[in-house]
This record gives structure tokens, sequence and C-alpha cells, in this order.
């Protein structure tokens, strides 16, 4: 695959499932895309039977509490949708059509490696016209709060480092950094699952929130222990499903970015604003075409993929 062309799906690929947020059943199609089509959704199943689409960019973003919606004029399209976008992103595809029947993604089993497995299986067929990217040029910062984001210039493709923290001795603080590539977003981010607190079951329920959660989609988090029968899939799942939200709610810049997104207690929410800030100020960005040198060079210790965290994950 030349680096430095756009890409899409060599043919189209369906998943069902629930929304981890409404329950209801819905099909997810990833459809192959010309050039410059970017990512964008395709909503059916509405009760005025009409079709609609709306690009998967930062001015479709209708809410960001709990999950990322987008929404046109008429409200709200399509919710949770940061788990297909990371997939996409991920991987490298710069050309799809979302279709979806329902309200809201299916959540599968709450991580983007679902997706990455449907992609892999039909694989990415390189167009002839050049990629372009978001190269960053200047800070970009947002705070709120104890907690904060922001972009920076950075010239071997995306990079996030991002920290959280929780007050469960389960959790608490972990960090992470890591520069993205397809392989490495495979073997490492793909498969971190969304997860809760048993504490706030009530509360989402009573607000409408996670009708559809479950053992099977979300890693559950109780007083003392992880109430999955498998456990965590790695011992720092919680803060590497902050990364994978975080590069899905950064495609929405309508292209790959060129920068460095720095995060600490941030959520859908708080890469948004980053996101929103950038985009709105004109000298802090510029669209460029990709080139061989835009690749992580071999050999670095950034970019090498995953790199050690600056402090250990607090896992007691």
């Amino acid at each position: 695959m030349k680096v430095g062309r756009q890409t899409t799906l060599r043919e189209q690929t369906a998943l069902s499932g629930v929304g981890v947020h409404s329950g209801l059943p819905v099909t997810i199609t990833l459809h192959p895309a010309d050039a410059d089509t970017g990512l964008r959704f395709i909503r059916t199943g509405l009760e005025d039977r009409r079709e609609r689409e709306i690009r998967a960019d930062i001015h479709s973003v209708a809410a960001t509490e709990f999950a990322t919606v987008l929404g046109d004029a008429s409200g709200p399209l399509v919710s949770t949708a940061e788990h297909v976008l990371a997939a996409l992103r991920g991987l490298g595809v710069d050309n799809a059509v979302i279709e979806i029947d329902g309200p809201e993604v299916p959540i599968l089993d709450g991580s983007a490696a679902p997706f990455v497995a449907a992609i892999d299986q039909v694989g990415l067929e390189a167009l002839s016209e050049p990629r372009k990217v978001i190269r960053v040029l200047k800070p970009v910062h947002v705070a709120s709060g104890d907690a904060f984001g922001e972009l920076l210039p950075y010239s071997r493709g995306l990079r996030l480092e991002l920290e959280i923290e929780f007050p469960h001795p389960l959790v608490g603080r972990q960090s992470l950094r890591y520069d993205m590539r397809p392989d490495t977003f495979r073997r490492e981010i793909a498969r971190a699952r969304t997860f809760g607190f048993m504490r706030d079951v009530a509360k989402l329920w009573s607000a409408g929130y996670a009708l559809g959660a479950s053992l099977e989609n979300t890693l559950v988090i109780a007083e003392n222990r992880v109430l999955n029968p498998e456990g965590v899939r790695f011992p720092d799942e919680f803060v590497r499903h902050k990364v994978l939200d975080a590069i899905g709610d950064l495609a929405l810049a309508g292209a790959p970015l060129m920068g460095c997104f720095r995060s600490k207690r941030g959520g859908h929410k708080l890469n948004y604003a980053v996101l929103s800030a950038l985009m709105s100020d004109a000298s802090a960005w510029t669209m460029v075409e990709a080139s061989e040198a835009v690749r992580p060079a071999r050999g670095h210790a950034e970019a090498a993929g995953l790199v050690a965290p600056a402090f250990a994950p607090d896992l007691t």
C-alpha cells in the first residue's frame, strides 16, 4: 500500500449488534468510496423513510455526553460513532461510506476490534489521488477544571499522549504515549473495551444511557474487582480505550492529523473542544499532501509504536 495515496475498502462489509446506550438492534455497512469522499455516514431506517447523509467532521457533532453523536439540522442521526471511526482512521482508510439503519453504531464487544477484523477481511485499495493530511502548525490548548487537552506540532504522523485518573483502586492513574500505525493499532489499541462502574449504573439508566450495556460489551468495574469473567485484556486497558476514543474523535478533523494530541482526564467533550480550537484557528493548521517523509522514521524510539508510559499505571 502506497503511503502517499488515498485508500478505500476493496469491498463492502457489514456488522450487526445493539447500541450500548439505546439497546436497539442495528446493522452497519462499510462501503468503498471514491477519492476525496472522506468518511461519511448514510442514515437509513428513519420514520420518513428518507436517507440522510452527513460527513464525519467537526461540523456534524451534535453531542459529546458519554459518546460522540453526529447529526444535521434535523437533529442527531448517529450516536457512538467513535469506535468505527477509530478503526477506519487507525487502519489508514481515507474514504468510506458508513451506512447505518439505526440511531447508534453497534457496540459489538465494546472495542474497535470487530470493525478492524471486518475491514481486514475485505482489505484496502490504493487510489490514484494523493493523500491529504492536516498538519498542526502551532499549539492549541483547552482546559476545563483539572482536565486539559492540546494539539502540538509533530512531524511523524499522529501521536497521542493521554493520562487518566479515576478514584478507584483498579484504575487509578494510567498514562500512555502512542504513535499511531496500523500494525500497532490492531495489536495494542483496537482491542481495548469501553468501561464503566457499577456504582454509576442506576444513574445512567435513569438518564436513558447504557440500556444495551452488558458484560459482553463493557468492562464493568465493581467496588473491588472487574466483573467480566475473562478479566482485562491489558493491565492498562482503561487508558488504552481512552486512546481509542481519542483516535475516533480526532478523525472528525476530516483528514488524517499530523500532530501530537495530549490530554489529562479527558473524554469526548474535551477531545471535541481541542479539535474545534484547532480547526477554528486558520493559522494553527494547514492541509498538505502526504509523502514518504511523513511516515515514522524506522528505528526511532518514539516511532516504534507503543512507547513506555510516562509513569507506571496504578493497578492495585
